[in-house]
């Protein structure tokens, strides 16, 4: 197991619910992405299709969309230290349109861990191992009982 960057520890914390457009299970409405964690390569792993009601170009997903499964897969690395880290800031580089109905895989994993700042990258990938859409993180750790304190089980 890696060092534990600074922050606040997590494993014993757990949120009533897990309603994030991405990878809650809770949100009947949102994508319900699920994330495994590849321990060999400390890689945080999806495979998943996207239906039609992810349109951005015709045939083809939405920009913001793809931001958003980018961001879901580099917040997930910050398990890997047990912190709950939001993202401050990310870049993402459109490669080439990302398709509906396909097959396609993400994959987020660790750049650098510097005090409470968490530095994460993924990739969208089509089945052949064409790299689509990349992006490159900064997350910062934060306090989650202070944050969601409401939202927090005891």
């Amino acid at each position: 197991m890696p060092p534990r960057a600074q922050g606040h520890d997590t494993r014993y914390l757990k949120l009533q619910k897990n309603n994030c457009f991405v990878c809650g299970q809770n949100n009947r409405e949102g994508m319900r992405l699920k994330f495994i964690l590849d321990e060999e390569r400390q890689t945080f792993v999806c495979r998943f299709r996207l239906g039609a009601r992810y349109t951005g170009p015709p045939g083809h997903c939405h920009g913001g969309i793809i931001a958003s499964i980018l961001d879901d897969a580099m917040g997930k690395v910050n398990k890997l230290h047990h912190v709950v880290a939001l993202t401050r800031e990310m870049t993402v580089e459109y490669l080439k349109p990302v398709p509906l109905h396909k097959p396609l895989r993400v994959e987020g994993r660790e750049i650098k861990v510097r005090g409470r700042t968490h530095v994460n990258s993924a990739e969208i990938l089509n089945d052949k191992n064409e790299v689509l859409a990349r992006s490159r993180g900064i997350f910062i750790a934060i306090d989650p009982e202070k944050m969601f304190a409401k939202y927090v089980e005891r």
